[in-house]
């Protein structure tokens, strides 16, 4: 079961995309609440892992759907969600009701997406 699971491309894809963005959120925000996320070399170095995620979770996602833009469009969804989560979770800022319709719009995004009707 597991090995299936992660010969999956669409779980393998999500994956994937989860950890970017969570990678990216910490790339690009941490500076907001930390002193160490400020250095050029934080900002290099995390750019690594952050482009290596990427690039296989869209050529992951684009093999799965054979289109560029069902891949956009679970991306985009999936970056908002954990961008959402992430900066209510370390930055405390709670979102106000149009960034949970927002969130949920999000949402019904990836699962218009995935569910590939």
């Amino acid at each position: 079961m597991v090995r299936e699971l992660f010969q999956n491309k669409l779980f393998l894809s999500i994956t994937l995309s989860v950890i970017a963005n969570i990678i990216a959120w910490f790339h690009m925000n941490a500076q907001f609440k930390w002193d160490w996320a400020k250095g050029p070399m934080y900002i290099t170095l995390v750019g690594i892992p952050i482009s290596w995620c990427f690039y296989y979770s869209t050529r992951f996602l684009v093999e799965y759907y054979g289109h560029l833009w069902n891949m956009r469009m679970t991306a985009f969804g999936i970056g908002t969600v954990v961008f959402g989560i992430m900066t209510w979770v370390f930055i405390g800022e709670i979102p106000s009701i149009k960034i949970m319709i927002s969130l949920l719009l999000a949402l019904a995004i990836i699962l218009l997406q995935i569910t590939n009707i």
